[in-house]
């Protein structure tokens, strides 16, 4: 495939890129096709990539690419001096800093490149471009893996290498199985997103439970609940699993984020809301049906599975916000509590039935 080069000039010549991505789960997960990229087009430059410890966790051993892990614990400015002394006496061509907030420029500050792109003015968060000196160009209403892949494009690579295959060891691998019902397909629901203020993106344990009955009666999907250790975690594991007479394994608050990644791996689908393993789902290749009211999936839906998502945000956009998606600033998201209920047990039941095709009743 042909490179085309950037207006700086032959940006091929590259010999030392650092990426700055710390957060979350999810876009760093939109992150891994952009490295896969770079490696690809860019076979002779040295990948640096500065990331958060709970996401180094999942991706910090791909070949090939160096990580300088950040703990938030180390506080702002603490993480910063850390970097930096990491960085001592280290030169980059560019830096690509895909995150726009301040943590991210303070950290951006310290990396030496002449070089340093941010997002646009109207994506530049908290300042961002105050701490950049070029900026990516293109659409602004795009997904996010859309607007990683412009960092790309601003080196010069208009090609795309969509490929994942975050490692996962034979040790984790060997675990995942011994939990798994042996040689039985399986559905993994991960019901709850991350809890943050207003952030209204779960649906109920009870339809869950519905559609997880669906998917045993017609599809013969055993069911696998997964997340993390929060109090309202458990509590929709329990909902869940006691409302169900089909099989069920409960790994909620059990498995690290390499053993997550490879039960998706192995599982036939997925099912949650716009979240961290929802995206993690969609880069192990599972199939996955993410359900949407309060975030633009076009936005943040599962990349390879736009299709299938049970989408009902044009709708609480409109009751709630009073708007159209294209009439919202874009990413702007519903925080309505009842949102998510616009969501039918019997519209995510087709959804299953188009993945996985409608069984023979005859």
């Amino acid at each position: 495939m042909k490179t085309t080069q950037h207006q700086h000039g032959n940006d091929s010549a590259l010999n030392r890129l650092c990426l700055l991505r710390l957060s979350a789960i999810g876009d760093v997960t939109h992150v891994v096709p952009i490295v896969r990229t770079l490696q690809r087009y860019l076979p002779q430059c040295s990948l640096t990539w500065v990331i958060g410890k709970t996401e180094a966790s999942l991706v910090g051993d791909i070949e090939g690419v160096e990580f300088i892990v950040v703990d938030k614990g180390d506080g702002l400015f603490g993480a910063a001096k850390g970097l930096k002394k990491s960085l001592a006496k280290r030169h980059f061509d560019v830096l690509l800093n895909m995150q726009a907030s301040w943590r991210a420029n303070i950290l951006a500050s310290v990396v030496n490149a002449p070089r340093k792109i941010g997002f646009d003015r109207q994506r530049a968060r908290n300042g961002q471009q105050l701490f950049s000196n070029e900026s990516v160009r293109g659409p602004q209403r795009v997904h996010v893996l859309d607007g990683f892949f412009q960092f790309v494009e601003a080196l010069g690579i208009y090609e795309r290498e969509l490929r994942w295959d975050i490692p996962v060891s034979a040790a984790v691998q060997e675990r995942v199985t011994g939990w798994l019902p042996a040689a039985s397909p399986f559905l993994v629901i991960s019901p709850c997103s991350s809890q943050r203020t207003r952030n209204f993106r779960n649906w109920s344990a009870q339809n869950y439970a519905a559609v997880a009955e669906y998917a045993y009666a017609e599809h013969g999907l055993e069911l696998v609940l997964t997340g993390g250790q929060s109090a309202l975690e458990r509590d929709y594991a329990e909902a869940i699993r006691g409302s169900l007479a089909s099989p069920v394994i409960d790994l909620v608050g059990k498995t690290s984020l390499k053993e997550l990644y490879a039960l998706l791996q192995r599982a036939t689908l997925f099912i949650g809301p716009d979240s961290g393993p929802l995206h993690m789902a969609n880069a192990a290749g599972a199939g996955v049906i993410g359900l949407y009211a309060t975030s633009n999936p076009q936005r943040t839906g599962p990349y390879l599975h736009l299709d299938r998502v049970a989408n009902r945000y044009p709708e609480a956009a409109s009751e709630e916000l009073g708007c159209s998606p294209e009439q919202l600033r874009w990413g702007v998201r519903v925080r309505s509590p009842d949102a998510m209920q616009r969501i039918s047990v019997a519209e995510v039941c087709a959804r299953i039935d188009e993945l996985l095709g409608t069984r023979d009743k005859a």
